[in-house]
């Protein structure tokens, strides 16, 4: 076990690597099918829903790859099927793609233990087949549901009522909590819940939707400067997913960190929130509004002060790369990470 949680990190990038293709292509394709609708909402009908459906499916499937992978990555094949379940689960419950991540993590603790079982030989084929996944999938599985799903939906529910007594206070400190939220999990419960308290108060105060729609596209698009300005810090793969961050910071999707953040989370989170807060700070005082429920540059033709709105991108994105450049280690190009199954006839590689 300690050897296994030694090499968490190891875990963890074979999770992104898998990842990756579906993160980037549902996030481009969806925010494509945004662009050419010309509309700051995701298109329903036509060839364009069709295309936002596609792109939605990759950023539906991604959380559960990741889970799935990163246990995959402690434990062999076995942990696939535990792993996918789980990390679903955490993301249909509200978990975020950091609800994946532990679920990925405890699927994989869940059937290192369970591949100890040693039984007669008449069984001894049926173990790793049937026996090994279905009561992985079970117990990680009711782990998630009865650990992850219904907490995260009571702590949200009293962030939300949090939120709504703070409306009064400072725009300083109001920025700060929501530009945090915000970036925080990047499409997740405290994401959703902070755009929507923007959303619900958008009419008396549209201040609040152009500070989190700031907050909500800074993360991608800090990201995907700093893999161009600071190539060392990422690998190969992390640079190519940068080219895509860039589009999804542009469209508001906030998804577009991910990869990043996955990979490296106390830093990448930490430097994230800390821009996104700058961000939302910036928006707010500077006055910008927003009367879309969206995010990130497609918005500017509902958006009064669009001049304070964009100097409050540029804050927010800037802060962002510079948190990234000053926390994220460098990468040495002449190391490469192996990551090889004996039970698999291909070999995957972290540059």
């Amino acid at each position: 076990m300690v050897e296994l949680m030694k090499n968490m990190k190891k875990h963890l990038l074979t999770g992104v690597s898998y990842m990756i293709p579906f993160t980037v292509a549902g996030g481009v394709l969806l925010a494509i099918s945004v662009m050419l609708s010309g509309q700051a909402s995701v298109p329903e009908k036509g060839f364009l829903g069709a295309l936002a459906q596609v792109g939605a499916a990759g950023l539906s499937l991604y959380v559960a790859i990741l889970g799935g992978f990163i246990a995959y990555s402690m434990v062999d094949r076995a942990g696939l099927g535990p792993g996918i379940i789980s990390a679903y689960l955490a993301y249909e419950l509200g978990g975020g793609f950091l609800g994946g991540m532990v679920a990925g993590i405890v699927a994989g603790i869940v059937v290192y233990y369970l591949k100890k079982i040693k039984g007669p030989k008449t069984v001894a084929t049926v173990i790793p087949i049937f026996i090994i996944p279905l009561l992985g999938t079970f117990i990680s599985g009711m782990i998630v549901v009865l650990f992850i799903g219904q907490p995260v939906a009571n702590l949200m529910e009293a962030l939300s009522e949090w939120l709504l007594g703070m409306q009064d206070s400072s725009k300083i400190m109001l920025g700060i909590i929501l530009g945090a939220m915000m970036a925080f999990d990047m499409g997740g419960p405290f994401n959703k819940t902070a755009f929507f308290f923007a959303v619900a108060v958008m009419d008396t105060y549209p201040q609040l939707l152009a500070a989190v729609a700031v907050a909500g596209c800074t993360p991608p698009l800090g990201l995907a400067l700093a893999s161009t300005l600071f190539k060392n810090k990422f690998n190969v793969e992390e640079r190519e997913a940068g080219k895509a961050a860039y589009i999804m910071g542009a469209i508001g999707i906030t998804e577009g960190a991910i990869p990043f953040a996955a990979a490296d989370p106390l830093r990448v989170i930490s430097s994230i929130m800390v821009g996104g807060a700058a961000g939302a700070v910036t928006s707010l005082l500077l006055g910008a509004s927003n009367f879309a429920p969206w995010g990130g540059l497609i918005v500017l033709p509902v958006v009064e002060g669009r001049l304070s709105y964009i100097i409050a991108i540029i804050v927010g994105t800037a802060v962002t790369t510079c948190m990234v450049g000053l926390l994220k280690q460098s990468v040495e190009s002449t190391t490469k990470q192996s990551v090889y199954k004996e039970d698999d006839d291909f070999e995957l590689e972290f540059d």
